[in-house]
């Protein structure tokens, strides 16, 4: 292999199945191996890991069968796949915000065609994530009212309690029904949820069908069961024969024929699971589509609705599920899903959904996001075919869409198959012309892995003959490029042997600098003894940050090469181009800031080639504040000055590289700007490390001013309201009045105009409806002794004791909220892993979406934008804040 092997992760059971690796928006990586998922962070590959286990579990009742049926033609498949433990088939990350500590939720799809939905067990502090959720169950539910679609089948007078599985199971010995063939386990389950279709109509049409609870009494369940199941089998329309009786007259379960049975459980088995972006609504809530494929060819579609605010504790899951409907999109099985926002205008927003199956084909659907937001039922409307692709019989294994940013009217979509080629189709979907770049015979063997990266430029493929190759698409046309060679300050792993056979899947970073491959282990080149049992496959990670991205452009670097010696040209002119794409693409406010790659190519490089991230770093400046300026040196002293200009995403960007690239070995504190003993540096490199210290806190402070000024803005917009609706429940609404109002007279030198004009304009109103409104006492009490708090620091606060004595061994240390500047309660809060700074409370939005500093914050701010909408950012990083976990226990690392 010509590429850099990087450090690997060895997994414990091999991957069946394509694309068996995610790489979440918050950088947790998932990889689906045997019956295992394994949830790892790519920052600690040999660390902590979480776990997604996969039990065997009992098929849904569906009916009994004579026994000389077990023989025929269509139940064949099903007799011969009773596999004694199932393995993971797909996984799909959701995007962020849909759990309920703002995380990604995972769905999981077996080999027995179960779909669960899975979070991060973030309050359980246990490895084995927590099931939420049972896709499988509903969907039961869902075609068991509507007697799958056909009146002939089953009625749902037969939906009994799932606890009388079990009985029955013990009891029908005789005839045995398809649906208790498997081996038994305990199947949990709730609330069951029953679904009544508005019109008895045929599934293949796409009517409305209305979600409705279904409430099981509490009275004895086998004496209600036994009223209840008194059936009467009604043939199939297309059928002439005789109604069948019941096979016992003791069997619960109606009577049907093998063809009924294979349909029931064709529709019930689930092959493929995919998350669609978050659908723009003005709600209090984000949503996102789950789409299932199965073997019918249908795909059903589930809308998941994250809770109505983000909490750390474990007050049950707020999760809810609404049934979409069904998509009748191939005749054969659904084996590959992608989707793709196109246009994200919150009263029109439009999807695209390329949709694969086993013979072959490919379509493209254009999906109306407001019709799958409207109502729990399910609309025709809402789906558009646009394409079908050339049928060649041959399986799609794959499919990797994307939408690019610099020209989103040209979407890029790759489709893999089982006879190892791939074509590239260009989709302009405002004309509807598609385009077919072209079909490449890249692998001998079934693609099992495609990727899209730099905005649709990069595409890596891997197949089941061990080989991964990238490409390079320009002007309609896809050249194949060599993966870099080289990766600065990345070792490759010696604890895993080089002995893989096979690759399963691969999947790009948030940041587009790292891959992460799955492969499998030749057991025949491990050792038996010491490898053979515990070495199963490996996730490896790719740096691709020296990766060419544009055939045509004879690049001519800025800098001098023979500066930066022992690293190819080329190599780092992209590396140079990728890291500003990446810092680039981070300021979309649509993704969440995940800056690990970012953060370790540029630590990396600082080891190395020092010079070169000053070059990098002077680029990223001189891009935000402009050319007037030359060296980093002139340039620094005057850029804390030009902060109030940026938007906060990137003056969050600044602090991050501030804190982890250029101060990372000083451990400069949170606040920065104080002097620190550094030893071995030049009096020039001493001055720049300072420079960078005033810099980060200067910007911090530039965020603590608009913080600060949102709340007094907030304040007064909230006491002009006589009716003061916007401090309901669940609303933003300030807090933190008093200690806000000390930190601007601790710093009012510093402060701006209309800061202090804010103030001014506060302190004008009583502090007694201060009080009454938002509880702003002046002074605080230590939550361990009820002794008085001073305020001293926005980070943290010491009380005076029990007595007033002094603070040697009396006093106690208190954290201060990052947001409001009052001390945490002694409930769990946020933390954040970027600046180690805590919070109680979250930030309004409206922070977080700042151009720059706003004269009048009054017209920028609106209470109304911020009602429980706001995901649980670090106000001074703009990560993800997270419940601190144990050293023992996987978490997820942004930066």
């Amino acid at each position: 292999m010509g590429y850099f092997k990087g450090p690997a992760a060895s997994l414990v059971a091999s991957p069946s199945y394509p694309n068996a690796v995610a790489w979440s928006d918050e950088n947790l990586v998932a990889v689906a191996s045997g019956n295992l998922v394994s949830i790892l962070n790519p920052a600690k590959p040999f660390g902590p890991r979480g776990l997604v286990s996969i039990n065997s579990s009992k098929p849904f009742p569906i009916g009994v069968i004579e026994r000389q049926d077990l023989l025929s033609e269509c139940l064949l498949p099903v007799c011969l796949s009773r596999d004694t433990r199932p393995c993971v088939r797909s996984i799909s990350w959701s995007p962020v915000g849909l759990a309920p500590n703002s995380g990604c939720l995972l769905a999981v799809c077996t080999s027995e065609g179960q779909v669960k939905i899975y979070r991060m067990p973030f309050c359980e502090f246990s490895a084995e994530w927590v099931e939420v959720m049972d896709i499988s169950e509903m969907l039961h539910a869902y075609l068991l009212n509507i007697n799958f679609g056909e009146p002939g089948i089953i009625s749902s007078e037969h939906f009994e309690e799932p606890q009388l599985r079990d009985n029955r199971d013990q009891e029908y010995a005789d005839d045995l029904p398809i649906s208790i063939l498997r081996n038994k386990c305990k199947r949990r389950r709730q609330d069951a949820l029953s679904v009544a279709p508005n019109e008895p109509n045929n599934l293949r049409e796409n009517k409305t069908y209305q979600i409705v609870p279904m409430s099981f009494s509490k009275e004895n369940p086998l004496k209600k069961a036994t009223e209840k199941m008194t059936c009467q089998i009604v043939p199939t329309p297309v059928s002439k024969a005789k109604p069948q009786k019941k096979a016992t007259k003791d069997c619960n379960d109606p009577l049907i024929t093998a063809q009924q049975y294979a349909s029931c459980n064709a529709m019930l088995a689930s092959l493929i699971v995919a998350w669609s972006p978050i659908l723009p609504m003005n709600s209090s809530s984000c949503c996102s589509v789950l789409a299932v494929g199965g073997k019918c060819g249908r795909i059903s579609f589930w809308r998941i609705h994250g809770p109505q605010s983000y909490s750390l504790s474990n007050n049950g899951d707020s999760i809810t599920a609404t049934p979409v409907g069904f998509l009748h999109a191939h005749d054969t099985w659904i084996t590959a899903i992608s989707w793709a926002l196109f246009d994200s205008d919150a009263s029109n927003s439009q999807f695209l959904l390329a949709t694969g199956s086993s013979d072959g084909s490919v379509k493209i659907w254009q999906v109306n996001g407001e019709e799958m937001l409207k109502s729990s039922e399910a609309n025709h409307a809402s789906f558009s075919l646009l394409k079908v692709m050339a049928v060649d019989n041959i399986t799609v294994s794959i499919l990797s869409l994307i939408v690019p940013v610099q020209s989103p009217r040209k979407m890029p979509l790759a489709i893999g198959k089982g006879s190892g080629t791939f074509e590239v189709w260009i989709c302009d979907i405002p004309t509807r012309k598609f385009e077919k770049v072209g079909c490449y015979d890249a692998h001998d063997h079934i693609v099992m892995g495609l990727a899209w990266a730099f905005d649709g430029r990069s595409l890596y493929s891997c197949s089941q003959d061990n080989s991964i190759r990238s490409w390079c698409l320009h002007e309609n046309s896809l050249y194949e490029v060599p993966i870099p060679s080289n990766t600065p300050g990345v070792k490759c792993s010696t604890d895993v042997p080089n002995a893989f056979d096979s690759c399963f899947g691969l999947a790009v970073s948030p940041g587009n600098l790292v891959i992460a491959v799955v492969r499998r282990f030749d057991s025949d080149l491990l050792n038996p003894m010491y490898q053979e049992r515990t070495q199963k496959a490996a996730v490896e990670f790719l740096w691709i940050g020296g990766q060419q991205f544009d055939i045509s452009s004879n690049v001519c670097p800025d800098f001098d090469v023979e500066a930066f010696p022992g690293f190819p040209e080329k190599e780092l002119i992209w590396w140079e181009k990728s890291i500003l794409w990446s810092l680039n693409h981070c300021e979309n406010l649509d993704n969440p800031l995940i800056v690990w790659d970012i953060v370790g190519a540029l630590s990396a490089f600082k080891q190395s080639i020092p010079k070169f991230v000053e070059h990098i770093l002077h680029k990223l400046l001189t891009s935000y504040f402009g050319s007037q300026f030359g060296s980093l040196t002139t340039f620094l002293p005057e850029a804390s000055k030009f902060l109030s200009k940026l938007s906060s995403r990137r003056i969050h960007l600044l602090s991050i590289i501030s804190r982890h690239v250029v101060l990372k070995e000083l451990n400069a504190n949170k606040k920065g700007g104080k002097e620190q003993e550094i030893e071995g540096l030049s009096g020039a490199e001493e001055e720049q490390l300072f420079l960078w210290m005033e810099l980060l806190s200067g910007s911090e402070r530039e965020l603590q001013e608009r913080l600060v000024g949102l709340n007094f803005s907030a304040i007064l917009s909230l006491l002009s309201n006589s009716t003061m609706e916007s401090c309901k429940v669940g609303c933003w609404s300030p807090i933190g009045l008093a200690q806000m109002e000390q930190w601007v007279s601790l710093n009012y030198k510093y402060m701006k105009d209309y800061l202090k004009f804010l103030a001014a304009e506060v302190e004008k109103h009583e502090k007694r409806r201060l009080k009454d409104i938002y509880g702003c006492e002046v002074e605080e009490k230590c939550i361990f002794c009820s002794a008085a708090v001073p305020f001293e620091s926005t980070e943290f606060a010491f009380c005076l004791g029990v007595k007033g004595s002094n603070r040697v061994g009396q006093s106690h240390k208190l954290a201060r909220c990052a947001v409001t500047m009052r001390c945490c309660p002694t409930t769990p809060s946020w933390f954040c892993t970027c600046c180690q700074r805590w919070a109680s409370k979250l930030a309004p939005r409206d922070l977080f979406i700042m151009p720059g500093h706003l004269s009048d914050f009054e017209s920028f701010f609106a209470p109304s934008s911020s009602i429980g909408s706001a995901l649980p950012y670090c106000p001074f990083c703009g990560i993800l804040l997270q419940r601190l976990q144990p050293d023992f226990l996987l978490s997820p690392s942004p930066v």
